[in-house]
């Protein structure tokens, strides 16, 4: 008998379980679809340790060593994360993939209580299948050398800070102004454009522009030249001579030259981020801060057919390139919806001039450029569709084939006197059919020039001449500040949003018709700043700064050597300016209503500005500071006292009779025109009340001065927040997101105190 034979059973392998961590709570759905069950996704929620917040926190005699804490609002998910870690068999760390999130991955790594062989690094462009997959499968080690990096930065700006607001404080009197190292530079910018307009003195000049007839069709064309030189037309007396010399009955018109010529106009790279801010705000009106928001959306995904889908790659980058795959795609797509004219001969290769460019990114493309704007329209709110389809045409145009154009010019000689007119037909719109990369969005000349030839002779029917005046440099608005700031290579793209965001909460700039104009606080700041500090100041010397850092992710300079090389002399020069720092008085262009005499710029002790007379205690008036500008100086009005009105569709609740917004000297309030019953201006944030979902969340002021905000239909609705909603919702909770000012830049957080989401508007910290 044969010996009993038994099937021995395979023995089960143990599933392994891996925990993703990310920044953001709204990227993990759409990890989650992509990665599937055997993985579990968990936001740190930004950075969960930072130097402490009432010191240095890092040690100058000791190689600047720093002491990180754990965020208090940070300890549950740090708990937690731990907690997920210790189930885990693999720990990915994938933060954003630039020197904040390698060191955010570092800070995660040093707080799990686990082997360091089972935690690793990855990081996406994009969040797609293969991008995703691609990581997982190809992880790595912290960078070290870019933590380093981002550290150094952090120290530099906390070390300048700490040491220059002292000196501000003891020299305006004003415990609750700060300095900061890049911050305090594009303040400079803003304050120095401010000085060139001042400054300015308008240059008249003339132009003469003749209507011109040909065989009954019409053209005009431009005096240039005076005997074969450029002319230059200074007043009218000049322009009139010129006008009497053309219509004098001697004089003749016969074209002199006619040139045609075809151009090519190639397309331009696609976005990275200062080009999408400033094209977001010429073509959109966006704000730089509402840009990187709606992009960081894009890019973390949207609910897509009940699928988290992310749209577009990562938005913090200076990099030009595009992927392979991307241009391969782009080139599919073109040549299926548009034909083959219009993808060119050899793909278009782009290469960003600067050196110092993080060129491990790429530049800000759509994920997927099949799914085209209107074909995903429904699932988007209108800024997300505007914002995705500005970079979706950009991107697809500057995989297209050139426009060709033809331009044509015509020279014309009057006597003594040269004319020219010019116009371009484009021939083949190439890119342009999707996106004019004008920065003025300027448009093709559509005027039209008969066929004209050598020796023709032409009739003069008018002589239009035109006075203008040179104008002074425009304020800088936020896309040409941030325009500004890349050229002389300050700050990096993930800081702008935040530069801008700053200087205007602390009072130091304003905004005046959408252009950035310096306050008196700000000009004051600024020229204490400049003629105390000129390296701190410098441009060049920040940008120089920028580049040491970028060395220090390169394995090119050792971070606490940068450190010790600008810690020495900025000790010297601070504890000089210290010895010597007097009380500055900041003086206005204003006079007192009351007695005529100066006013000052003065802080109450809770922060807030104001214009104290500087007659006082003999004189106490004082004048709101938020409405400086709209007050008239008695240098310029016999009544200083004279209120500014304006139309509003406020009704009076008394008689029921018209409003009028009013500024007096205490600020604004309501008029009614009959009655003249008065109402306390409110500013509305535009946000409904979560509580009663019937009123509006207003700016109010305790009784301390300070300011709050909460429900316009109280004493009915009690609802209250100390800081400014955003009108956003919390990913985590669902309570409103409020946006306040720490000493390490601007943060959103939820307003539910148990909750602990919170990020950095801008991650990267000045």
């Amino acid at each position: 008998m044969s010996e009993a034979f038994t099937e021995e059973k395979p023995k089960k392998t143990k599933r392994e379980k891996a925990l993703v961590i990310v920044e953001s709570p709204a990227k993990s759905k759409t990890i989650k679809k992509i990665l599937g069950d055997g993985y579990q996704i968990e936001a740190s929620f930004g950075h969960v340790r930072n130097l402490p917040e009432n010191i240095l926190g890092f040690d100058v005699h000791n190689g600047f060593k720093p002491t990180y804490v754990v965020i208090p609002e940070k300890k549950k998910v740090v708990s937690k994360l731990n907690e997920l870690a210790k189930r885990s068999d693999k720990i990915y760390l994938a933060s954003d993939p630039d020197r904040e999130g390698e060191a955010i991955a570092w800070h995660v790594r040093e707080l799990l209580d686990v082997d360091d062989k089972k935690v690793f690094r990855i990081e996406f462009n994009e969040i797609t299948p293969k991008a995703v997959k691609y990581a997982v499968e190809h992880y790595r080690q912290i960078d070290m050398d870019k933590v380093k990096a981002q550290q150094t930065r952090q120290i530099l700006d906390k070390l300048v800070g700490y040491k220059l607001s002292p000196v501000l404080w003891k020299q305006l009197g004003n415990y609750h102004l700060s300095a900061g190292r890049v911050q305090s530079v594009a303040l400079r910018m803003i304050c120095e454009r401010e000085e060139e307009i001042e400054a300015f003195i308008p240059k008249e000049y003339w132009t003469v522009h003749v209507l011109m007839n040909k065989d009954g069709k019409e053209f005009e064309a431009e005096v240039s030249k005076y005997k074969n030189k450029k002319i230059d037309i200074n007043n009218e007396e000049e322009a009139n001579k010129v006008k009497e010399y053309l219509l004098s009955p001697n004089c003749e018109y016969k074209v002199e030259k006619v040139t045609k010529k075809e151009t090519s106009r190639k397309p331009t790279a696609p976005f990275i981020t200062s080009t999408l801010q400033r094209a977001a705000s010429s073509k959109l009106g966006f704000g730089v801060s509402k840009t990187m928001q709606v992009a960081q959306k894009l890019y973390e995904g949207i609910e897509i057919d009940g699928n988290p889908v992310g749209l577009i790659t990562y938005m913090r980058t200076d990099s030009v390139r595009i992927s392979d795959d991307a241009h391969q795609m782009a080139k599919d797509f073109i040549v299926a919806n548009y034909g083959e004219e219009y993808y060119p001969s050899s793909t278009n290769i782009y290469v960003k001039g600067k050196q110092n460019v993080q060129d491990a990114h790429e530049a800000i493309r759509p994920s997927y450029p099949e799914r085209t704007p209107e074909s995903i329209k429904q699932f988007l709110t209108p800024d997300q569709y505007k914002l995705y389809k500005l970079i979706w045409d950009k991107f697809m145009s500057s995989q297209m084939a050139p426009a060709k154009i033809a331009n044509k010019s015509v020279d014309i000689q009057a006597g003594d006197y040269s004319l020219r007119a010019g116009t371009s037909k484009i021939l083949f719109d190439g890119f342009l059919k999707l996106y004019n990369d004008a920065e003025d969005d300027e448009k093709e000349s559509d005027a039209k020039i008969p066929d004209l030839n050598e020796g023709d002779k032409v009739d003069c029917k008018e002589v239009n001449p035109k006075q203008h005046f040179t104008q002074p440099p425009p304020r800088y608005n936020e896309a040409s500040l941030v325009k500004a700031l890349e050229e002389q290579g300050i700050g990096r793209p993930s800081t702008y949003a935040t530069i801008i965001t700053v200087i205007q909460t602390r009072k130091y700039v304003e905004k005046r018709d959408k252009a950035l104009a310096p306050t008196l606080l700000g000009k004051t700041v600024c020229k204490q700043l400049v003629s105390q500090f000129a390296d701190i100041m410098d441009y060049k010397f920040t940008a120089g700064m920028e580049e040491k850092l970028d060395m220090i992710a390169d394995k090119k300079a050792v971070w606490n050597t940068v450190l010790q090389d600008f810690y020495t002399p900025f000790m010297l020069e601070v504890n000089s300016v210290m010895k010597t720092a007097q009380k500055v008085v900041i003086e206005s262009d204003k006079v007192c209503p009351k007695c005529g005499r100066k006013m000052l710029v003065r802080t109450s002790r809770y922060g807030n500005q104001f214009l104290g007379c500087s007659g006082y205690p003999e004189c106490k008036t004082i004048i709101s500071l938020d409405n400086i500008t709209e007050l008239e100086s008695s240098s310029e009005s016999e009544n200083p006292e004279t209120e500014k009105t304006e139309a509003v569709t406020e009704k009076c609740e008394k008689c029921g009779g018209e409003m009028v917004l009013k500024t007096g000297p205490y600020g604004k309030y309501f008029e009614c025109t009959e009655c003249k019953e008065r109402k306390r201006y409110i500013r509305s944030t535009g946000v409904k009340c979560p509580k009663c979902a019937d009123g509006e969340i207003v700016e109010k002021k305790s009784k301390s001065g300070k300011v709050f905000y909460g429900c316009n239909k109280y004493p009915d609705c009690d609802f209250a927040l100390w800081d400014e909603p955003t009108g956003e919702k919390c990913p985590q909770c669902g309570e409103l997101i409020i946006r306040r000012t720490t000493k390490t830049g601007v943060v959103e957080a939820c307003s539910n105190r148990k909750c602990n989401y919170k990020k950095s508007v801008n991650p990267e910290q000045d």
